[in-house]
């Protein structure tokens, strides 16, 4: 059994992650949209997806994968920034910047997950973390 260790030590080490890139990338994000400048939402965008890079190295250095609660709170997130994005573009409120980079945020970011998944579980396997067997199948 694996002491709880090392366990701390990647969280702490993820929280600092996100604390620091995560909030930058965000940050640099808004300041772009404040801006309206495409570019320095680009910038943004790729902190971000250095902070993601960062949590998977991470993972590869404690070899564990990502917990639910990770897996839950990003996609959860995801799911929720797009329902604002969708709201604002319907209602009108997005500016042709603002949406360009609302665009690319999320482009990048649904690219990246599925790079994450075909890399690390392979083009079978990714297709399997969503596939639901049917019970004659099971075993």
């Amino acid at each position: 059994m694996m002491s709880p260790v090392p366990i701390v030590e990647r969280s702490i080490l993820v929280f600092a992650i996100w604390a620091v890139l995560g909030f930058l990338g965000l940050g640099i994000f808004l300041e772009g949209l404040k801006q309206a400048s495409w570019l320095l939402s680009s910038v943004g965008v790729l902190v971000i997806v250095l902070a993601f890079i960062a949590h998977i190295i991470v993972n590869g250095v404690f070899n564990t994968g990502f917990s639910p609660g990770e897996t839950v709170l990003g996609i959860g997130a995801y799911g929720l920034l797009g329902l604002v994005f969708v709201a604002s573009a319907a209602g009108g409120f997005l500016t042709m910047t603002d949406y360009y980079s609302g665009l690319t945020l999320f482009g990048v970011l649904a690219a990246g997950f599925l790079a994450y998944l075909l890399t690390r579980h392979g083009l079978r396997g990714a297709f399997s973390r969503f596939h639901i067997k049917p019970m004659t199948e099971r075993s």
